[in-house]
């Protein structure tokens, strides 16, 4: 019997980096393309031979490392927001200042997924409007269009900074430009590149209790003087300093941010002739569990996630029967991302003890911490506040776990 040397189908390619033009358009083009695990019984697993067994325990594995997001009525919410906003700005003919939106929550409420699938779902329409050319281009200069930029505040952020992560986002140089030039580079390559939404995740790692205060709200009002909605994600925003300065509109529920003062150090080299600009601000929180219609979301999420678990017994329920959903509940505080770290966790260890079930005696051996998100800042009120929990191991001794073991390919020849 021959065998078959090609990599399995669920192995990951090259790492994706949103934060460059290349790696969001190959994220919103392979986003949905990963296949998940067969759904297998007990019976036909057992029919494999040891090492088709250790390779679909990895497919499970990928399986759950990568639960989709499952939309909530909160993130469909923001969505609608986002992408509405957008829209009216990309598909308006008037030359003046596009309304930007801010969506603000705390850690691991889904907020980066949200944005960025929204902005997909735009791209993805306006590329197919235009036949993926970009209708502005100037004869003799490379036909790019990038209707979508996507970048990350880093932490500990300056303008500057802020700045350089927008231009490395389009792979361009900025060597020794200061903070004029930079914003001027930056509003150069969104026209050219035809952008029409500029996300900028983790806004709040923008600090405003230090020397440079005025530069960040300068610069947030010069962005939306550019031919661009500008998306702002964040941790906090309301009490951020972000909204500084600025107003509630309360006709429209909007904050509006007066023209910039020109006192010298300004990018705005034209800022008595801005209009006002306006800003939307969004939340997306988690689930709640007072009513019966809070509770009937939760479960019927959690109901959704059942059908993306691959354990070799039937997991209609597993999550929603009975005061499981309480349990999940108390457990996580109605985080989404709490949720799948703690879910993922229990797939892991029902398919090591073979038990093959997840149930509050074995979600009790498993925690969740501030570090399982490693990519959210602490010091920037990132991680979610996670209700503590105390590990109950099981007090049946066990050797080594073999169930993610490989025998070698000659166990293949046995089937």
């Amino acid at each position: 019997m021959s065998l078959d040397h090609s990599n399995p189908s669920f192995l990951p390619g090259p790492p994706v980096d949103r934060t460059t033009w290349e790696g969001f358009e190959r994220w919103c083009r392979t986003r949905k393309d990963f296949i998940p695990a067969p759904v297998l019984t007990a019976e036909e697993f057992a029919l494999k031979t040891r090492r088709q067994q250790r390779i679909h325990n990895l497919h499970r594995l990928a399986t759950h490392s990568s639960l989709p997001i499952e939309a909530t009525p909160m993130s469909e919410r923001v969505a609608h927001a986002v992408r509405a906003r957008v829209e009216e700005g990309a598909f308006s003919h008037k030359a003046g200042t596009r309304g930007g939106i801010m969506v603000n929550g705390d850690g691991a409420q889904g907020k980066t997924e949200t944005v960025c699938e929204a902005m997909a779902l735009f791209m993805e329409e306006w590329l197919h409007l235009h036949n993926y050319m970009n209708p502005d281009a100037m004869p003799g200069t490379r036909d790019l269009v990038m209707p979508v930029a996507y970048v990350r505040c880093p932490v500990k952020a300056t303008p500057i900074s802020t700045c350089q992560r927008i231009l490395d986002f389009y792979g361009e140089d900025y060597k020794r430009m200061r903070l004029e030039d930079l914003v001027r580079t930056v509003k150069i390559a969104i026209i050219e590149h035809a952008t029409k939404a500029l996300v900028i995740d983790d806004i709040t790692r923008l600090k405003l209790h230090r020397e440079a205060d005025q530069d960040v709200l300068d610069l947030i009002r010069e962005m939306m003087s550019m031919p661009v909605t500008l998306v702002l994600v964040g941790v906090g925003i309301p009490t951020s300093g972000l909204l500084r300065e600025g107003s509630r509109d309360p006709k429209t529920n909007e904050w509006i941010y007066p023209p910039v003062k020109d006192r010298g150090r300004s990018p705005n080299d034209h800022a008595a002739s801005q209009h006002e600009r306006r800003f939307q601000v969004v939340d997306l929180g988690p689930f709640r569990y007072g009513t019966a219609k809070e509770m009937a979301a939760w479960i019927t999420h959690l109901r959704g996630l059942e059908g993306h678990m691959r354990l070799l017994t039937d997991t209609t329920g597993l999550l929603t029967d009975g005061d499981m959903p309480e349990y999940l509940f108390r457990r996580t505080g109605g985080i989404v991302g709490v949720l799948e770290k703690l879910i993922q966790r229990g797939l892991r260890l029902a398919i090591e003890d073979k038990s093959e079930r997840l149930t509050k005696e074995l979600l009790n051996q498993v925690t969740v911490t501030p570090g399982d998100m490693p990519d959210l800042d602490a010091e920037s009120g990132e991680q979610p506040n996670i209700p503590s929990h105390k590990p109950k191991p099981t007090t049946k001794a066990k050797g080594r776990n073999t169930v993610f073991d490989d025998d070698g390919p000659a166990q293949e020849s046995a089937g």
